[in-house]
């Protein structure tokens, strides 16, 4: 795919929701409508901040392969990575990715017991567009 990077962060820039796939227990994918990532590096690394306390979280812990997808419906266009999810509870990434307005979920603030950031770092994806669909290596 030609300026994969350029065409696919623009697509997730836009994106107000983000959906986000683990595997749960029994080995059915799962998938969650989350807040878009709080900040990316390309298309390979994306972070999101979520509660530690979240199924979402428990099911990474146990198997880390993970999904994000991000989609147009305005162009009807969307992408899917895939990749593998880090939870980080160390204090500099909780400080990096902590915004104005995140008492809202995290009463205690930015060291909540229940805050956390997830990293998703991409392997490779596969994009929709033109009713055609295109994979591709991160």
């Amino acid at each position: 795919m030609k300026n994969a990077e350029k065409t696919i962060g623009n697509l997730i820039d836009k994106c107000k929701t983000s959906f986000v796939g683990s595997i749960d227990g029994d080995g059915f994918p799962n998938i969650k409508a989350m807040l878009p990532p709080g900040d990316r590096d390309g298309i390979k690394t994306l972070w999101f901040a979520t509660n530690i306390s979240s199924e979402r979280v428990t099911q990474f812990r146990k198997n880390p392969k993970a999904s994000v997808y991000f989609y147009s419906r305005r162009f009807f266009r969307g992408v899917m990575l895939r990749g593998t999810m880090e939870i980080l509870e160390d204090e500099e990434s909780r400080k990096r990715f902590w915004e104005e307005g995140d008492e809202i979920y995290y009463p205690q603030g930015v060291n909540d017991p229940d805050y956390c950031v997830l990293r998703f770092t991409a392997k490779d994806g596969r994009y929709y567009s033109g009713f055609k669909s295109e994979d591709f290596d991160v």
